[in-house]
């Protein structure tokens, strides 16, 4: 792969980790109530100060460490890299809506990207349960550094399907495959967090993960650590905007089924 040769994944593992750690403890730290909550696009897309000097920090680390690199984030967007440098790819707090309004579920998301967008790297932390999920490609998934992997359901049926609003709102496609889900006696969850729900599939706790809008400042870390994990990922690397679905192996040809038939697939 053009340019993975050159980058000390080691090294920037070592850095992610750390930064996610110093992100959970300032996600953890006693809130004021009354804290200015901004909108951003409207209503439902909201951001703290949280969100702002965690991504800051972030950056500044990344920009001293790999000055070549490129940064793409949440809240401050781009910063342009050395020609045919990899980028790095920062939500500082996954789940801002949760967080605003004291519900435990969010998530530190970030993620090396190679130059054409191939998730090398990817790191998401859950601040409230002391998690950190972590996958270099090609080397497997792990949590908290012991190994994980999928499940071996072979069925939706009993089973738990993650997905997200897009923001708000549903995304097209996402009520019919609700309604396939729940003929099969597949309990859905939407819980608050694209990065969190998604590094579920990875560890095993869900049989599949959807989202209707594919962002890779969250769903690009998780992706990798799914696919690391063994998950089937369709498509393989989505474009932005574009739908997500997880699934574990042994589920997959029929949770693909529901996927096109629902037309969730074509978002």
């Amino acid at each position: 792969m053009a340019g993975m040769a050159d980058v000390d994944l080691d090294r920037a593992l070592e850095v992610a980790t750390e930064l996610a750690a110093r992100a959970s403890e300032a996600i953890r730290r006693p809130r004021d109530p009354g804290a200015e909550v901004r909108e951003k696009d409207g209503p439902a897309d909201i951001v703290t100060a949280t969100d702002e000097a965690v991504e800051t920090h972030t950056r500044e680390v990344l920009g001293r460490v790999f000055p070549d690199h490129g940064i793409v984030g949440e809240e401050y967007g781009t910063t342009e890299g050395s020609a045919g440098a990899p980028h790095w790819v920062i939500d500082p707090v996954d789940g801002t809506t949760n967080y605003a309004h004291g519900l435990g579920w969010c998530s530190f998301s970030l993620g090396l990207a190679a130059a054409d967008g191939t998730p090398l790297l990817g790191v998401v932390a859950d601040p409230w349960r002391g998690e950190t999920f972590t996958a270099v490609r090609g080397r497997g998934a792990y949590l908290n550094g012991t190994r994980v992997h999928v499940a071996a359901h072979t069925t939706l049926t009993g089973h738990v399907f993650l997905t997200e609003w897009a923001a708000h709102a549903h995304w097209p496609g996402m009520d019919a495959l609700l309604a396939e889900l729940a003929d099969r006696h597949c309990t859905v969850r939407v819980m608050g967090s694209t990065a969190l729900s998604l590094a579920q599939v990875a560890a095993g706790r869900a049989t599949a993960a959807a989202i209707g809008s594919f962002h890779a400042v969250d769903g690009l870390p998780a992706l990798l650590i799914a696919q690391e994990a063994g998950a089937v990922a369709l498509p393989e690397l989505p474009s932005h905007n574009q739908p997500l679905l997880l699934v574990a192996p042994g589920a997959a040809e029929e949770t693909t089924d529901l996927w096109h038939r629902s037309g969730a697939a074509a978002g």
